[in-house]
């Protein structure tokens, strides 16, 4: 009895599990493991004076408390264009779509410029909001807004294309039930989009923990001020402090991957939740 072969379009497994894992290795592995060998030639008293030194310690606490409250707010008002942009037709749709993708392609130093040129005290929206006390630029208020800037892509991006494919029915057969709109958002339609949702928080922190570009400009950077994690480790490598750049690297990478992984274990415990998993 003869056996049919199976057609493969792709290599064989061992192949492709080569190239991925030699590949992986070039782009992420090698470069991560260089970070903590070079850290490791300091001593443990010496790795610790340099990465609580209450100049690094300030830092830390901007870096991640502004990107965590960056992702939140894009997660907040990614969600709700994301929702206008599938589910409402206006004017200008097509220019208010396009416009969401220009945190990918416009440069990091020109973001950090115009954030600037816009929030200064003599700036287009910065002298209206000077005579209210409330000052952006130079301040953490604006390495705030310059994160919440750059990552609103990543959460619309998400989200958009589960919404494209939710099914409108859902929310008919809710309201025939009697469900408000608010009881239909939190119990048919929410449960659908939190896997993504959580992914573009993930990613919109992510990207928001090692920004430089846009932020270095507005940020004005005042020690324990305005100061962020990736402007030390800059000001570590001018210094030719290598040792003590990669010590400061490698508690970043320490904290957001475990951050990382605990949104990826809610976004498991969510979809096992919702039976999405399936």
């Amino acid at each position: 009895m003869s056996t049919v072969k199976s057609f493969r379009v792709l290599p064989g497994f061992n192949l492709t599990l080569g190239y991925t894992l030699g590949y992986l290795s070039l782009l992420i592995l090698i470069p991560l493991s260089a970070v903590f060998l070079k850290t490791a030639e300091l001593s443990w008293s010496e790795f610790v004076a340099v990465v609580t030194a209450p100049q690094v310690v300030a830092s830390y606490k901007l870096s991640f408390g502004a990107s965590l409250l960056a992702a939140a707010i894009n997660a907040v008002f990614g969600l709700m264009l994301a929702w206008a942009l599938v589910r409402y037709s206006f004017p200008g749709k097509k220019i208010v779509d396009a416009l969401v993708d220009l945190p990918f392609a416009l440069p990091t130093a020109v973001a950090g410029i115009a954030l600037t040129a816009l929030y200064a005290k003599n700036g287009w929206l910065g002298q209206y909001l000077e005579p209210l006390g409330i000052k952006v630029a130079f301040t953490p208020l604006g390495v705030l807004v310059a994160l919440v800037f750059i990552g609103l892509p990543f959460v619309v991006r998400t989200v958009q294309p589960i919404l494209e494919d939710l099914d409108t029915e859902l929310e008919e057969a809710a309201a025939s039930l009697g469900a408000q709109r608010w009881q239909t958002f939190r119990h048919v339609i929410l449960p659908i989009l939190l896997p993504a949702l959580l992914t573009g928080f993930a990613l919109a922190f992510a990207r928001a923990v090692g920004e430089y570009g846009s932020v270095i400009f507005i940020a004005g950077n005042l020690p324990y001020v305005s100061e962020i994690t990736p402007l030390m480790i800059i000001t570590k490598l001018e210094q030719y402090d290598y040792r003590g750049a990669t010590a400061i690297a490698s508690v970043m990478l320490l904290f957001s991957f475990a951050l990382l992984l605990i949104i990826n274990g809610l976004q498991a415990w969510t979809a096992k939740r919702t039976g999405r998993d399936r």
